[in-house]
């Protein structure tokens, strides 16, 4: 899967340690998210949208 994690903490002066932070979890799993190397639970995926204020597909896209 897909995402632009990376670009939407990029627009907002964010860093992995810091958006992991505020969402509870580690850098290390948003390191492997942005990465392709961990698909993220659907809870952590609409927390994730919800933080940024942005839908899930705006975030995420399925696919090859």
């Amino acid at each position: 899967m897909k995402n632009r994690i990376k670009v939407f903490r990029a627009m907002n002066d964010l860093t992995q340690e810091g958006l992991a932070n505020q969402l509870g979890v580690t850098r290390q799993t948003i390191l492997a998210i942005e990465k392709g190397k961990y698909d993220p639970s659907l809870d952590l995926a609409f927390k994730i949208a919800r933080y940024f204020n942005v839908t899930v597909e705006d975030v995420f896209e399925y696919g090859n």
